[in-house]
């Protein structure tokens, strides 16, 4: 099926001419009437009944007529969408984060990165270490941020962008709030928060437990919101990244001898084609001086 066939159709159909369809689509009557019968012998039967002074639609036509005018505007939907990528007046960015990584690491590329298209379209998707790598493979998302996606594909091309330490954070009107410092041994019998949605959540475990803190009690967070929240209900303490974002209602602060840290990436798929706007947001992310931006965040 050829989308001019769908467009002579369309015509005919409106029309109910076919001298006038064939003027308005500007061929000859013989390309027009050719064209339909190729259409119908695809389709397996007739689509109008060629009656004078007008043609009327069949039942096959019937029905074939919302099914084809959906066909022709989407196609035509995506040639104007082409034309406007290559024209630079939209642009497009479909990036995956795992759940441990807070979007507002992107925020301020987003918004240079507006000011250079008429118009964006921003796709992010969140998973695990493991959807982010799938999405990254499937094509879904050209940019793929994340501590660690533990794939071995061989395609996956991968830039660090920073190291970062881990942190507790609890509310102020906790105990522990008023320390600046806090050991090990003030951890015991606190009611810990786990954020099994992280990447090192079994390695932030697994050095509290070498230190003799209780972890196996521990609530099983599954998104960051639930975690704040349940923080600054004083439902428990959390071990948490230097770079999540905390409110004012939450005091973070060192734990001696927490010797836990990530190294955060930025992931792309090796060969693969990669937009405007996702090639400016690479240069942007890996030109960064990120010591700067964790002194600010500190």
């Amino acid at each position: 099926m050829e989308m001019h066939q769908v467009r002579y159709f369309l015509a005919v159909a409106r029309l109910l001419n076919f001298t006038r369809a064939a003027d308005e689509c500007n061929v000859t009557q013989p390309s027009l009437t050719r064209a339909i019968k190729q259409l119908e012998a695809e389709l397996g039967g007739d689509l109008f009944r060629r009656e004078r002074p007008a043609a009327q639609l069949t039942e096959l036509g019937q029905r074939m007529l919302p099914l084809l005018q959906q066909c022709y505007d989407a196609a035509s939907g995506a040639r104007m969408l082409a034309s406007s990528f290559k024209s630079g007046e939209i642009g497009a960015l479909r990036i995956a984060l795992t759940h441990s990584v807070d979007l507002s690491l992107l925020i301020p590329y987003l918004d240079q990165i507006k000011r250079q298209f008429n118009r964006l379209e921003f796709r992010f998707l969140r998973g695990t270490s493991a959807e982010v790598a799938e999405y990254l493979k499937r094509g879904e998302a050209e940019l793929g941020i994340a501590a660690e996606l533990g794939s071995d594909w061989d395609r996956l091309d991968t830039w660090p962008l920073f190291t970062e330490h881990f942190y507790l954070v609890m509310s102020r009107t906790h105990p522990l709030a008023s320390r600046d410092r806090i050991g090990f041994d003030d951890l015991q019998g606190e009611q810990l928060l786990s954020r099994s949605y992280c990447e090192h959540a079994e390695r932030v475990g697994s050095t509290l437990r070498e230190h003799g803190v209780a972890v196996d009690g521990s609530h099983q967070i599954s998104s960051e919101r639930d975690l704040i929240e349940l923080v600054e209900a004083d439902i428990g303490i959390s071990v948490i990244p230097h770079t999540a974002t905390i409110p004012d209602t939450l005091k973070r602060t060192t734990v001696d001898g927490l010797d836990s840290r990530r190294t955060v990436h930025l992931y792309g798929v090796a060969g693969r084609q990669r937009t405007a706007v996702a090639s400016a947001v690479m240069r942007m992310l890996r030109g960064t001086d990120w010591q700067q931006y964790l002194a600010k965040s500190a």
